[in-house]
């Protein structure tokens, strides 16, 4: 009777998607989980709605949204799954897949990391596993993390003889090290996978990788390096080309004009990357853009303009995610700047909540050194919260590039 009722409940469905209620998705454990007509109606429909993988510009890329309220359900139905048949290439595949929808929708960490390195190297989704995992912690701003996890995948691929798969990780490891401030490390991998992509003929990777080394060359300061490597992913795009990509080629060109003092070239970049994203409707590269634009009115004194950039970056995040984080951070620098001492130790302080949670040790220890600094002015005789005169801005942490997903 319990199941038939759990059955009939999956059938109710709230704005077009099926809905579980919560204290039957905490029952969901009976004492045989295989011949649970709930959990194989659950299994049958979610496994066939997380049957592709998705990427922007692709065919279903908007309707995978359905993930956003559907997550827990599914992340609580694979776990039971994977202990109950921890051998299968279903369920494998189908995690893979989830954890691919959640970063492009609902970026967070996941409870099934555990069983997924669990699994032996020989399995067969374990290489892709172990790249959707890590890519969720790069999310998350723990590049420890993500670098560990991809170096592992990246050793398997290179024991199957993946070539497409060893280019893919090799670009995702160089983001890694750029994060981590390992350059060097990041431009040798950039290059190594430019050439497999190259030697495959992928077109669209390779101008993938020259994002990814346009990045890290600009934050090495190989700025004439940097800007050639972007116009060279751009120009590999036709008109109708990935706008996704030629998103993410416009943000580092800005990123690159900055830093050379161009501010005219680099707000045009940022603003052409602002319209592909805004057209893609993807909150991940609205916040970039804004957050970018709102670096460099901070760096130029125009502080309204920075705070503007600002709300609206936030206004394209969630809750506790690492973009939140880095939003208050700045905004943060902002009031600190501004001598509004208590609402930028107020913003700091939120900052540093988000990142502890995360894990994200370099936020964490920058937005520290920040809020130390802030309370050495709370603390001066002539603090106040309506000054107009604060120390001098804290340079801002690079922009971390996006990452590239096969598809």
């Amino acid at each position: 009777m319990f199941d038939k009722f759990c059955t009939l409940s999956l059938t109710y469905r709230s704005g077009g998607f099926i809905t579980m209620l919560a204290p039957l998705r905490d029952h969901l454990r009976p004492k045989d989980p295989a011949s649970s007509p709930l959990l194989n109606a659950a299994k049958v429909y979610y496994f066939s709605r997380l049957s592709v993988r998705i990427y922007p510009d692709k065919p279903g890329f908007e309707e995978s949204r359905w993930i956003i309220s559907e997550d827990v359900n599914i992340e609580h139905l694979l776990d039971i799954l994977a202990s109950v048949s921890p051998s299968s290439d279903h369920v494998w595949d189908s995690c893979a897949k989830f954890m691919a929808h959640l970063f492009w929708h609902r970026p967070r960490l996941v409870m099934l990391g555990p069983k997924i390195e669990a699994l032996p190297d020989d399995h067969p989704f374990k290489p892709q596993c172990l790249y959707d995992l890590s890519r969720l912690f790069y999310l998350a701003g723990n590049s420890t993390e993500y670098k560990r996890l991809l170096t592992h995948s990246l050793k398997l691929s290179r024991e199957r003889e993946d070539h497409f798969q060893v280019g893919l990780r090799l670009r995702d490891l160089c983001e890694a090290n750029r994060g981590m401030g390992l350059y060097k490390e990041g431009i040798r991998q950039a290059k190594e996978a430019l050439e497999i992509f190259e030697w495959l003929g992928n077109t669209t990777k390779q101008a993938g990788c020259l994002v990814s080394l346009a990045y890290v060359l600009c934050e090495d300061e190989q700025l004439d390096a940097a800007e050639e490597a972007a116009s060279r992913a751009i120009d590999l795009f036709p008109e109708e080309g990935d706008q996704y990509l030629a998103c993410l080629g416009h943000r580092v060109l800005g990123i690159i004009y900055q830093s050379k003092d161009n501010m005219e070239k680099a707000i045009h970049h940022f603003e052409v990357a602002l319209e592909i994203a805004f057209s893609l409707n993807m909150d991940y590269q609205l916040f970039w853009v804004h957050y970018a634009l709102a670096t460099l009115f901070f760096r130029q004194g125009r502080l309204d303009n920075a705070h503007t950039h600002i709300e609206n970056a936030k206004s394209h995040t969630t809750n506790g995610t690492f973009n939140l984080g880095r939003a208050m951070e700045l905004q943060a620098h902002l009031w600190y700047i501004q001598g509004m001492y208590e609402k930028a130790r107020s913003g700091a302080s939120h900052a540093i909540d988000v990142f502890e949670k995360l894990g994200a040790a370099q936020d964490l220890e920058e937005c520290r050194e920040l809020l130390r600094r802030i309370d050495e002015e709370l603390n001066s005789p002539v603090a106040s919260d309506e000054s107009d005169v604060g120390g001098e801005p804290l340079e801002t942490s690079p922009l971390p590039a996006c990452i590239d997903v096969p598809f």
